[in-house]
């Protein structure tokens, strides 16, 4: 399934770190950045995770909230959150239901290996769930500078 701009996001309902659930309906009337990230404490992943975590402060002034998404568990989610502070939740897709159907679940290549993984994606959902941008194959560096600066012109 390829979502595009202003499809309908999915909804979802999945576990989050710290023994909590996110569901697409609890960010109604908010924007939400929903990214999708291969694993926790990889270097890319790490990275991105932090650099959104230093802006908060600018997602809330815009009315968005983030969460992450991979397939790694809600432990290992805490684990990952506590070690490297970061703060939003975290959401569990061991099943890749959701990843799925966002359209970032795929075949990707490494060494010459072939593999199903996840591609490193963000959504922007609006507060009526509806997609106002999607980022595919997100590159870590500024990634989240871009991010503000679509939400910011969205706003305006």
């Amino acid at each position: 399934m390829t979502l595009k701009i202003y499809d309908k996001a999915p909804n979802f309902t999945m576990p989050t770190d710290n023994g909590g659930t996110a569901s697409l309906t609890d960010f109604k009337g908010q924007n939400l950045v929903l990214y999708f990230y291969p694993r926790d404490n990889t270097p890319g992943c790490t990275t991105q995770a932090c650099a959104l975590t230093d802006h908060l402060s600018a997602f809330n002034d815009l009315n968005t909230a983030v969460v992450g998404v991979s397939k790694d568990s809600a432990a290992k989610h805490d684990k990952f959150k506590a070690k490297k502070n970061i703060g939003f939740p975290l959401a569990s897709d061991e099943e890749s239901d959701v990843c799925e159907r966002y359209g970032v679940w795929a075949e990707k290549s490494m060494y010459g290996k072939k593999f199903m993984g996840i591609v490193r994606t963000t959504f922007l959902i609006d507060g009526n769930g509806v997609i106002q941008h999607i980022w595919h194959k997100v590159k870590v560096k500024n990634h989240v500078e871009d991010v503000i600066e679509v939400i910011q012109n969205h706003e305006g």
